[in-house]
């Protein structure tokens, strides 16, 4: 009987056993281990056991099992810096993980870490934690640039060369190519299938195979493309969806006129961008007899096409929804379908999805119709044309949709209605500024411009939130199993520090952390508005809020402050619109309890899914956008700009000037004092001179650094309006203080409120194995030629 044998009968005994410490003599009996050298072999056994802590001693000499940390399971997210933090509930605080304590984890990990030091709420202190154990990679692959080896280091090494990742939180480690598979060319932009990690000695090193060389770094776009594969969202569909969207007629036949409302002798116009290709949505208005308004919101039924089950609808799901990009769109389903047979075009035949509303003078709807139909749109409006309608009264625009003016000007009262409405009810609005950066066909950038939103958009939305308000509390009422989309009131703890942060600058804030309405943060915007403080106090309350998300259950949604809302309105560019169509469609036909059962089952994955991908395109279209802005500023290091300071961190101001650009000054740049974090005030304050900086202060800064790769700009602080100063700290002990600050060095981007493709969106926040047994990679760096 070798050892490994005795080893595990040993802990099964003891684990078997009600008796936690046992003396040898009890093992030798209790395992039949009573001769002379069965025992002395058991001895020898125990003792190794010791070496490796699989058993232990108490103080009486008897033999136990160790105890196991109680181990709690998380995702990891790692820090530029080395840190981390575990997340275990999104709805608790997450856990700290200090440098030497991350135990190689990378960041996306599942790990199972113990609690070191408990939380201390008095102290304002979080858990901190140690990683003990990987259970499952969250990074199987990554996108990087590859930088080949000469052939004396190939031979050498057994490596291609090296990758150098393109995501950030990626570019401390260096990635060696294995010298097999695919054999790209020096600056190719490649995918890696990870084959080793990081572990001891070798924190920073993994190994993998190249997988798919996606282009080479200079041709046009790629730094774009670099982004999208990076965050695992799929360029290309599969040829199964192609031939299956070929399939798709592109044009309406009889058949698919059966059961649907025939509204093709209706004024119906869409209006979009001038750039829109894929037209979802179409409205009607008119003014009834007795002074109530008549609204039709009719949204392509793209349902019908994309039929459960289908190739179409598998990727559509995967997918979740469309990407819009500086220079490109990357679409949920294929173009053939958005941008043809479901693209409300004018004067042709669509299937659509119907909701039809009268609407009252208070803005309530007071009847209403759900139902499919067949409509033929008489114009395709832009925004441009409308806002030169009823903003300019511009003659020639007038001239030209003289027909439709009537209805504008009824759609612009609608508005105006519903608008105040929400206002009444205490739905939140913030201060929404976006830019478009413009590119050239090779996608340099040329300009930023801010988008401004006239009547024309804002009517729009206002009838997208009416319908979508409206369906969302017809299915909620019939009590069906629904898709919702939500948002929850804001956490306790984030209230509380925007109400001391609010008190701090002598704003008062009505209700409580744990009960305050929409209508409460409502009036402290408004409040506000005119003061100084606007700028701080909107950032800091969208701060607070929570993110919106998708839910089988309906928890209503807090920033609009309505108790009913869904996303009924897109199908074309998200997953949960068209699932949205589906149970439309689905309870018109049936709705008996195996039906319903059906969906109650599926709608929680749907919710879940969807949500993850929409963070997943916010996150690309962030890091796009981030890019561009600092190639457009390459070029302009050295230049003045005003701006105002839009966030204070630990470690610096970041600075937005009126473009949008965002950039960092690095509180080691800031040489007129040593300057400490007051949190509860967002500001920064020197200790010997009092010198504050705080959000909202104008400045004026010089650009220094305009990086694309780590898309990020540096400024450095030319002069700063003169604000009130606040209480200066007080100074450290002689020794402690020195003229380099001793702060974080990394880099944080700040929050902003944006928009899933910029268009009407609602608040948005085991190891593998070598093949053939293959020396790991940092064996094979040190090889030596033969």
């Amino acid at each position: 009987m070798t050892k490994e044998t005795i080893k595990e009968k040993i802990i099964f005994f003891m684990e078997s056993s009600r008796k936690k410490s046992f003396s040898m003599e009890e093992i030798a009996e209790g395992l039949g281990f009573q001769k002379s050298e069965d025992f002395k072999l058991l001895v020898q056994t125990i003792a190794q056991m010791e070496r490796e802590q699989s058993i232990v001693f108490n103080k009486k000499g008897k033999v136990k099992l160790p105890l196991q940390p109680l181990l709690i399971e998380g995702t990891f997210r790692g820090n530029e810096r080395g840190f981390g933090f575990v997340t275990i509930d999104p709805e608790e605080d997450d856990i700290y993980i200090p440098k030497e304590s991350t135990g190689y984890a990378m960041d996306g990990d599942t790990v199972a870490i113990d609690i070191i030091k408990t939380a201390d709420t008095a102290l304002d202190r979080g858990a901190e934690g140690k990683i003990v154990e990987i259970r499952k990679r969250g990074t199987t692959q990554l996108v990087g640039e590859f930088v080949a080896y000469s052939p004396e280091e190939e031979a050498e090494t057994d490596l291609y060369g090296v990758v150098i990742p393109k995501d950030k939180k990626l570019t401390k480690f260096k990635v060696y190519a294995a010298a097999e598979g695919i054999r790209p060319v020096d600056g190719s932009i490649v995918i890696v299938e990870l084959t080793h990690y990081p572990e001891n000695g070798y924190a920073t090193s993994l190994e993998g195979i190249v997988k798919q060389v996606i282009g080479h770094k200079n041709d046009p776009g790629m730094d774009i493309l670099s982004i999208v594969v990076a965050n695992g969202i799929p360029t290309k569909f599969p040829d199964d969806v192609v031939a299956e969207a070929d399939k798709v007629p592109d044009h309406i036949n009889e058949k698919d006129l059966v059961g649907r409302r025939d509204l093709r002798d209706q004024l119906i116009v869409t209006i979009d961008g001038e750039d829109a290709k894929d037209l979802d949505d179409a409205v009607t208005v008119r003014k009834l007899a007795n002074g109530n308004y008549f609204l039709g919101v009719h949204i392509a039924d793209v349902s019908y096409y994309v039929t459960q089950g289908s190739q179409l609808d598998r990727e559509a799901y995967d997918r979740g929804t469309s990407v819009y990009l500086t220079d490109r769109v990357i679409p949920m389903i294929p173009q053939r379908l958005s941008n043809g047979i479901c693209s409300l075009n004018p004067h042709v035949p669509r299937l659509t999805m119907s909701c039809e509303m009268e609407i009252d003078s208070s803005g309530h709807v007071v009847s209403h119709e759900i139902f499919q139909s067949v409509i033929q749109t008489t114009e395709r409006m832009t925004y441009t044309a409308v806002n030169e309608i009823l903003e300019d009264e511009e003659p020639e625009t007038m001239k030209r949709y003289k027909q439709l003016v009537p209805m504008f000007q009824a759609m612009k009262e609608l508005h105006e209605i519903l608008e105040s409405m929400r206002i009444r009810r205490g739905a939140i609005s913030f201060e929404d500024r976006e830019a478009k950066v413009l590119v050239n066909p090779e996608g340099h950038p040329l300009d930023i411009l801010l988008r401004t939103r006239g009547v024309g958009e804002r009517l729009i939305e206002s009838f997208m939130l009416a319908a979508n308000e409206t369906v969302a509390q017809h299915y909620h009422d019939l009590h069906l199993p629904f898709i919702y989309r939500i948002h929850e009131q804001p956490k306790e703890e984030k209230m509380q520090r925007f109400f001391d942060f609010a008190s701090a600058l002598g704003i008062l804030v009505r209700g409580t952390k744990g009960t305050i309405t929409p209508k409460d943060l409502q009036k402290v915007i408004e409040d506000v508005e005119e003061k100084p403080e606007s700028a701080v106090i909107n950032t800091m309350l969208l701060r607070s809020m929570q993110q919106a998300r998708y839910s089988e259950e309906n928890y209503g949604h807090y920033g609009l402050a309505a108790e009913y809302y869904t996303h009924f309105t897109s199908p074309i560019r998200r997953y949960p619109d068209l699932i949205v169509h589906r149970l439309i469609r689905s309870y018109g036909e049936d709705r008996s309890e195996e039906k319903q059962a059906i969906w109650s089952a599926e709608l929680p994955d749907i919710a879940e899914h969807s949500s993850k991908m929409e963070r997943r395109a916010v996150e690309a279209e962030r890091e796009v956008d981030a890019m561009k802005k600092a190639e457009y500023m390459m070029d302009k290091v050295g230049e003045e700009f005003d701006g105002i300071i839009s966030s204070v961190v630990k470690f610096g101001l970041f600075i937005e000037l009126p473009n949008t650009i965002e950039g960092l000054i690095h509180i080691n740049d800031l040489k007129q004092d040593y300057f400490h974090f007051i949190e509860n005030h967002l500001a920064l304050v020197g200790e010997r001179t009092g010198l504050t900086f705080k959000i909202g202060q104008k400045v004026r800064v010089k650009v220094v650094k305009a990086s694309p790769e780590e898309r990020a700009v540096d400024f450095e602080l030319v002069s700063a309006e003169e604000v009130p100063q606040l209480e200066r700290p007080k100074a450290k002990q002689k020794g402690k203080a020195s003229g380099k600050q001793n702060q974080n060095r990394g880099r944080k981007a700040a929050p902003r409120n944006k928009k899933v493709g910029g268009k009407r969106n609602d608040f948005q926040p085991a190891k593998k194995k070598g093949k053939g047994g293959k020396k790991p990679f940092y064996k094979g760096i040190k090889k030596k030629k033969k």
